[in-house]
């Protein structure tokens, strides 16, 4: 004679072992993780390009959103708005009509940085300089300037000399084509940062851009190494995203981060509203994964010069 209750299950109540419970239940511990963690900050300023010859990888958003996400743990983080588009400037609310001071007046003008930093109303230590529609043109004006490599460069490293608080991270987000504009991003970059989407074709045209990266480095700025890589647009539930992945850790294994950036409504929604997604959703995976990755950058530490493979 069987007992009341024996064939009854004793693991979870019902309702609490659901993919959708499993999932929350992940979640919550990655955040509780994340907010017991003080992540280091670098002793010198981190300069990145964030780059990609392939468009469509996620490029912009994840200099914005990794912008935000040390900004948000207390790094002081400026980003350069260096695609004509001004996606970046756009993504972190700040002004960058044709009138607006910007990038293109630093380049081209010899104007201060310092005269056309903005600080972005996301967070208190997030800066942005802004790119405009003049920046179009600015590939055809750098041809006949004297140095028109290291314009961007001599810039940048006499702004962060004459501060008294120089910025632990800065972000350069350039065009997806390889022009003037993009070569000034690279060399005034110490690392580069390459965004690569999980889909078909992902590897494309990447082994040109490492090309072009070791070119910059043997004749123009000798410091500059890809230093990391990191997945975007993943879809668990494909077998062509773990593929994907799968591939680029085997080509890759000291650069690629261990964090992968999920497809997300949330995160292709914030820039409409001029926001990060780390403020527009901060609860969402994606927002959460992009703090991931963050902190991941933070820990590991800028790369040792010429430590790119």
């Amino acid at each position: 004679m069987k007992h009341p209750g024996e064939d009854q299950q004793v693991s979870s109540p019902a309702g609490f072992d659901t993919p959708l419970a499993r999932e929350i239940s992940d979640l919550t511990r990655r955040r509780q993780a994340l907010a017991s963690e003080r992540l280091p900050q670098p002793e010198k300023t981190r300069v990145l390009t964030v780059s990609n010859q392939k468009g469509g990888v996620g490029k912009t958003t994840t200099a914005v959103n990794l912008a935000a996400a040390l900004a948000r743990q207390g790094a002081r983080v400026l980003v350069i708005d260096l695609d004509p588009q001004g996606n970046a400037s756009t993504a972190l609310g700040v002004e960058h009509r044709a009138e607006t001071r910007s990038v293109y007046d630093v380049i081209i003008n010899d104007m201060p940085l310092a005269d056309v930093v903005q600080k972005s109303p996301e967070f208190g230590a997030l800066f942005c300089v802004p790119a405009t529609i003049h920046l179009a043109g600015a590939e055809i004006e750098l041809v006949s300037l004297v140095a028109r490599e290291q314009r961007l460069r001599r810039a940048l490293d006499l702004h962060v000399r004459e501060m008294t608080d120089p910025y632990h991270y800065v972000f350069i987000d350039c065009p997806p084509s390889l022009g003037l504009l993009t070569i000034n991003a690279f060399v005034a970059a110490r690392e580069v940062l390459i965004p690569i989407q999980c889909e078909y074709y992902a590897l494309e045209g990447l082994s040109q851009l490492l090309k072009n990266i070791e070119l910059i480095e043997k004749h123009l700025n000798p410091d500059l190494a890809v230093s990391t890589i990191l997945l975007t647009m993943y879809d668990s539930r494909t077998n062509l995203a773990n593929q994907v992945a799968q591939d680029v850790r085997d080509h890759f294994p000291d650069q690629v981060l261990d964090t992968l950036i999920p497809r997300s409504v949330r995160v292709s929604e914030a820039p409409s509203y001029g926001q990060s997604v780390i403020s527009y959703d901060l609860n969402s995976a994606g927002s959460l994964s992009y703090l991931e990755a963050a902190a991941e950058i933070a820990r590991r530490g800028a790369p040792e010069t010429g430590a790119q493979q």
